[in-house]
């Protein structure tokens, strides 16, 4: 049960900085966390989660925001009282903080082991051997293997896993009373991810922490929440129980953020009709990509990454392949060899024609007509210096389509397919939200009216509203224009509801590959049942009470010079379903 409250917040207002003049993005917010107890903030991108949150740790980057209105204390502390030396105490002693992208938080030119020892040694009397002691102990304790090489390493040698739990490692080595954890797992594959919310639930038990948990996905928030409070535009919509929340919600607001929720199972018994021919459109056979690592004083290769080895599928019109799987698996370099921006070996064809892993300009101009691709980050495969009409106007330029009043026009049309307006394609990428960042990306592969979109992970990091009306347009598109899609992703959820065949990736091989029905429902790898049972359902009656711990982390792809990797057999378990035989899954 819930002890005494640790964190209470009233009427709290916070202005940001407009060339308009101040506006308040926070307005009236009250909340209390208990000791021990969960609260959980869920809302869209610019509801002012993360706003609330850097007002508590009294972070907000000035002079562009200020909290201009009410009261947060800690542990009956007020904390905007305090001047800048003592709340600096108070961050890491009292309150820690985990962000959503660990390898920004963490320094890159400092080791694991310095960073953890410097968090500890400003907040507590020990010596620096004792520090380093309690850094191993730490390390220890957030189930990182073999702790003490990792200490000596630097936040690039880590997987993206086990930097986020370094810095859960770093929040709680002075065991604060309240712990913050802004998108903590948003970036992460379901198989960490439970790892790193059974982690947290457990180190919070162990030490009687009250946890503010902000996300905007709702199996986490289902599963990890004892209460919920849900926010739109800078204010409190509905608050309660995480049950009532879920089982009886009120307003509007939240029942269609939680109707939005892809729901894993929801699809069950159906399949998806291919609004298309059977004909192979893409046909991929046995693609290896392999990357040396340099070494010596004479930089030669030492070691070999092999990151694809002998993938094969095929890809008809209209049909949407997934490729699924954790972190390191290969699918993303798949995609990447699909668009031949990376070194492969093997064989592609794409409408009958062959591509050469070595094609020149000219046949690379061609090969991007019919096949284009989608990031993960609509922000970093922007160019911020560009306008958005610019950029979506820019593969119809290179490619001699259209100019003048007839490339506005091709663009302007493309904005509207896409949800955007004319005026819009005047401004620069850091005016709009994440979601029409990737509207603009989805309106720039569209472009070129290519056959196929690789689309890596291109709705991961958006709202579940959001993501949901990218998905519904990405569907609706396909019935339009009849284009193929190879869906890459470790949301499985989203994988059911939009694909029609799955492809599951484990050590850069397909291990099991079938209809989503096949896969979903009837999952014969053990691999895949794995990630399926890793998955947060967004129902807190289903509730288990402790994640499934996954120990360790995916073997290592890295390999000696003269590594030779073992065949793949795949036996077609029914019609249209393979599964791996080996190599031996643990």
């Amino acid at each position: 049960m819930p002890g005494e409250t640790v964190l209470s917040v009233r009427d709290l207002a916070v202005e940001v900085a407009t060339p308009a003049g101040s506006r308040r993005v926070v307005e009236g917010l009250g909340f209390d966390v208990a000791q021990g107890e969960t609260l959980c903030i869920a809302g869209e991108s610019g509801s002012g989660k993360s706003l609330t949150a850097l007002s508590v740790m009294r972070l907000l980057p000035r002079p562009v925001a200020r909290i201009a209105a009410g009261s947060i204390r800690l542990a009956g502390q007020e904390l905007l009282a305090l001047p800048p030396r003592a709340m600096r105490r108070v961050r890491g002693r009292d309150v820690a903080m985990i962000f959503q992208e660990p390898m920004t938080s963490l320094n890159p030119v400092l080791t694991i082991g310095r960073q953890l020892t410097e968090a500890i040694l400003a907040h507590q009397p020990v010596s620096r051997r004792e520090a380093q002691r309690a850094a191993l102990e730490m390390l220890n304790e957030v189930r990182i293997a073999d702790a003490t090489r990792r200490l000596d390493q630097y936040p690039h040698e880590l997987s993206g896993g086990m930097r986020q739990r370094v810095m859960i490692a770093i929040a709680l080595s002075c065991r604060p009373k309240l712990l913050i954890a802004d998108e903590p797992t948003t970036a992460l594959d379901v198989t960490i991810q439970a790892q790193i919310l059974a982690l947290m639930t457990e180190m919070q038990r162990a030490h009687d922490t009250a946890l503010l948990l902000i996300t905007h996905d709702m199996g986490v928030v289902a599963q990890m929440a004892d209460r919920v409070l849900v926010m739109e535009a800078g204010r409190s919509v509905e608050t309660g129980s995480v049950h009532d929340i879920f089982g009886r919600p009120r307003e509007a607001y939240t029942q269609r953020l939680l109707a939005a929720v892809p729901r894993l199972g929801s699809r069950a018994g159906t399949e998806r009709p291919v609004a298309g021919s059977a004909k192979p459109l893409v046909a991929v056979r046995d693609l290896v990509v392999r990357f040396d690592i340099a070494g010596g004083i004479l930089q030669r290769p030492v070691r070999r990454v092999h990151a694809v080895e002998g993938v094969s599928f095929t890809l008809a019109q209209g049909e949407t392949l997934a490729l699924v799987g954790e972190s390191g698996c290969g699918k993303s370099t798949t995609g990447r060899a699909l668009m031949n921006l990376i070194p492969w070996r093997g064989e592609i064809l794409v409408g009958g024609t062959p591509l050469l892993p070595r094609a020149n300009a000219g046949a690379l101009k061609r090969h991007r007509r019919d096949i284009q691709m989608i990031f993960q980050d609509p922000y970093a495969s922007l160019d911020p210096r560009m306008t958005v009409g610019d950029l979506v106007a820019e593969p119809l330029r290179i490619h001699g389509i259209a100019q003048g009043s007839e490339l506005a026009d091709r663009v302007a049309w493309l904005f509207k397919r896409v949800g955007l307006t004319r005026e819009q394609m005047r401004r620069y990428p850091h005016e709009f939200s994440g979601g029409q960042r990737q509207r603009v990306c989805i309106a720039r592969a569209l472009a070129l009216s290519p056959k196929v979109i690789i689309a890596d992970e291109s709705v991961s990091a958006l709202d579940v509203s959001v993501q949901a009306r990218v998905l519904a347009l990405l569907e609706e598109l396909q019935q339009e224009f009849g284009l193929s899609f190879v869906f890459i992703s470790h949301d499985m959820a989203v994988v059911e509801q939009i694909s029609h065949r799955v492809g599951v990736m484990y050590r850069g091989r397909i291990v099991e590959m079938g209809s989503r029905r096949q896969v979903f429902e009837s999952p014969r790898h053990p691999y895949t049942r794995r990630l399926l049972s890793a998955v947060p359902i967004a129902d807190p009656s289903r509730r288990t009470g402790e994640f499934r711990r996954i120990e360790g982390e995916v073997p290592s792809a890295v390999h000696a010079l003269d590594y030779v990797p073992a065949p793949l057999a795949l036996q077609e378990a029914a019609p249209g379903h393979f599964v791996a035989v080996e190599p031996a899954f643990g």
